[in-house]
């Protein structure tokens, strides 16, 4: 029987200790007895990204994506967005990247090259603020995948992108028509309250951790700005 290896650990800024390990060609990232994400169970987080793109009005829109994980979200995206489209991806920690371009690199490939990204090691509320105080373009959409839902599991700063004035914070960086998309590991009632509360348009679908009908339930919230 195939055990976990221990790779390496990275202490996110102001948060939690993530691990990760392989398991055979698998590899995953936990915190505590929490697998945050895995390369078994990758299809929700693909979802986030192709269910997004299914909502907008063209393939060359200027999105933002919170995390960028083992890439799964940004390839999804890469793969549906024309020339003349943009990726910016915010990811708090450089040692996630290192990861992807170390032991991952197969995984990888080579979308951290791609010219349609603009990677920034950063926390993603401070590029909404950017598009509010106008230092930066708004974007058409916003990708969230910061925590395993809408509450700080892995850094208590993220609470306040899920608060009712980070989500209208959000909500303000959005262009007309724009959405806000936030993917979690489970239902949150309150939270869809509080999307609807900042005058979203809320969509709420349960999408499988894996393709075919299988694997975990996981949610995702599509919030329209009007």
């Amino acid at each position: 029987m195939l055990k976990r290896e221990l790779i390496d650990t990275a202490r996110i800024p102001d948060g939690e200790e993530l691990v990760l390990y392989s398991h055979g060609r698998d590899f995953m990232i936990v915190l505590g007895y929490n697998e945050l994400m895995s390369t078994r169970m990758r299809f929700s987080e693909e979802q986030l990204a192709e269910l997004t793109f299914d909502r907008l009005p063209n393939n060359t829109p200027r999105i933002l994506i919170g995390g960028y994980g083992m890439g799964f979200t940004l390839r999804a995206a890469l793969a549906r967005m024309s020339e003349g489209g943009e990726a910016v991806v915010a990811e708090i920690s450089d040692k996630i990247i290192e990861w992807a371009r170390g032991p991952m690199a197969e995984l990888t490939g080579d979308c951290l090259e791609d010219s349609r990204l603009d990677l920034k090691i950063c926390d993603v509320a401070a590029l909404i603020d950017d598009a509010n105080d106008g230092t930066c373009a708004k974007f058409d959409a916003i990708l969230l995948d910061v925590d395993n839902g809408p509450d700080g599991l892995v850094r208590d700063a993220n609470n306040r992108i899920y608060s009712r004035t980070g989500l209208a914070k959000a909500r303000d960086a959005l262009n007309s028509g724009g959405i806000l998309a936030i993917w979690s590991a489970a239902p949150d009632h309150a939270f869809r309250k509080r999307l609807k509360d900042v005058r979203f348009d809320v969509e709420e679908l349960s999408v499988r951790s894996r393709p075919g009908n299988k694997g975990a339930h996981h949610t995702i919230w599509f919030a329209r700005k009007d």
